[in-house]
């Protein structure tokens, strides 16, 4: 029998993880962080390593690394499992020796099951003698069992919303009315880690929107505690909508059809900006929560292409020439395809009058710059996802 160890700190995951390949004859074994993962992984000698990069007390690429430099593990298959978002990371991960590098957010345990088959070849199926006759076709067990699994995690984990909801509310509390930075740092990792738990189990029981934005909110809460100078009144904003927005995810009438799959996230956001330096990082940001981007430095035509194309969100310098940001919010607001589309402006500009003009024009919420990449990238997937939400409700009549 085949043996796997899973690294993995979150229990929940690590047990549906390890009842799926038993119910497929492997042999399991779970370590919840990295210390006790080089521990097991001596004792047991397993034929696989599932692993998490983002664990506590020793990262899944020290793990990783310290498993390589074992001459008798360089060949060990080792699949990781990392944020979307933490690029970086991943590519750590692929220098250290990982033999595959997965999303959380968009792995099911039958894609995860099928990549540990590749990896851990199962024995040949027996072959059927001529002279049987034909059977009928009818699902295969292995199939009923996929189906029924899933719909049980599935059924768990709606029924967990509730409480996640009321926890990452709590703990969103905390964190607004502290003013002390230490205190600060501790609700954030604890809020980072209940994310982190609600990337994993969005992305195993299919719920992709769920998923995608924990994703990217657990990207931003990493950095934000791990770089405190960057937390301040705009990014809390921003943590606070992602919060906000995941309890609207949330409610029974969001959550997706489990027989229908979800597309991929679709959303054209158009960047009005004169400094080059400045529309750049405000692009970057975009990509890297996959959002198409058009880039203009002159607001004029900027508002002559709006006149005849829509978009999803618009993000709006405030000083630029000719016509300033407030201006021209003001002025797409008359146009038809953008009464109601989002616009963020980018700004240094952040004191009272600055913000009251960004609501007085039509705006619908301000960055301060300079600003934090993974903020940029969570306040646009709020934005894009929920006007998708809304414009599904209005197309199935609710």
């Amino acid at each position: 029998m085949k043996k796997i160890l899973i690294i993995e700190d979150d229990q929940i995951v690590a047990n549906i993880y390890r009842n799926r390949f038993t119910v497929d004859h492997y042999q399991v074994e779970i370590a919840h962080d990295g210390e006790t993962g080089i521990e097991v992984l001596s004792q047991q000698q397993p034929d696989l390593v599932l692993l998490d990069l983002m664990l506590p007390k020793m990262s899944g690429v020290d793990v990783l690394k310290k498993i390589r430099a074992q001459p008798d593990l360089k060949q060990l298959p080792v699949v990781v499992f990392s944020n979307t978002y933490l690029t970086n990371i991943v590519q750590d991960a692929w220098k250290a020796g990982a033999t595959k590098c997965l999303s959380k957010a968009n792995c099911t345990p039958k894609q995860i099951l099928d990549v540990v088959r590749s990896l851990l070849p199962a024995a040949p199926a027996a072959i059927s003698k001529p002279e049987e006759a034909p059977q009928p076709v009818s699902p295969e067990p292995e199939e009923e069992t996929d189906v029924t699994f899933q719909a049980g995690l599935r059924q768990s984990f709606v029924e967990s919303l509730p409480s996640t909801l009321v926890a990452l509310r709590t703990l969103l509390q905390a964190l607004t009315k502290s003013a002390d930075e230490a205190a600060r740092v501790k609700q954030l990792q604890e809020l980072y880690r209940r994310i982190h738990a609600l990337t994993a189990n969005g992305g195993i029981t299919g719920a992709v929107r769920i998923a995608q934005m924990a994703d990217a909110l657990e990207a931003l809460l990493k950095e934000l505690y791990e770089k405190p100078r960057n937390i301040n009144a705009s990014t809390l904003r921003t943590v606070a909508s992602a919060v906000d927005f995941l309890g609207m995810l949330f409610m029974p009438e969001n959550l997706p059809d489990p027989e229908i799959p979800q597309p991929p996230l679709q959303g054209s956001v158009l960047v009005v900006d004169d400094e080059t330096i400045s529309q750049r990082a405000v692009v970057y940001a975009l990509e890297k929560a996959k959002l198409q981007s058009l880039k203009m430095e002159d607001p004029v035509a900027a508002l002559d292409l709006l006149g005849g194309r829509a978009f999803d969100l618009i993000f709006l310098d405030v000083d630029m020439p000719v016509m300033n940001g407030f201006e021209l919010c003001t002025k797409l607001r008359a146009l038809h395809l953008h009464k109601k589309t989002p616009v963020v402006f980018v700004t240094s500009l952040t004191d009272f009058e600055s913000r009251a003009n960004s609501t007085i024009s039509g705006g619908n919420d301000l960055i301060a710059k300079p600003f934090v990449f993974m903020e940029l990238a969570v306040k646009a997937l709020v934005y894009v996802m929920r006007g998708k939400l809304a414009a599904n409700r209005a197309m199935a009549g609710r």
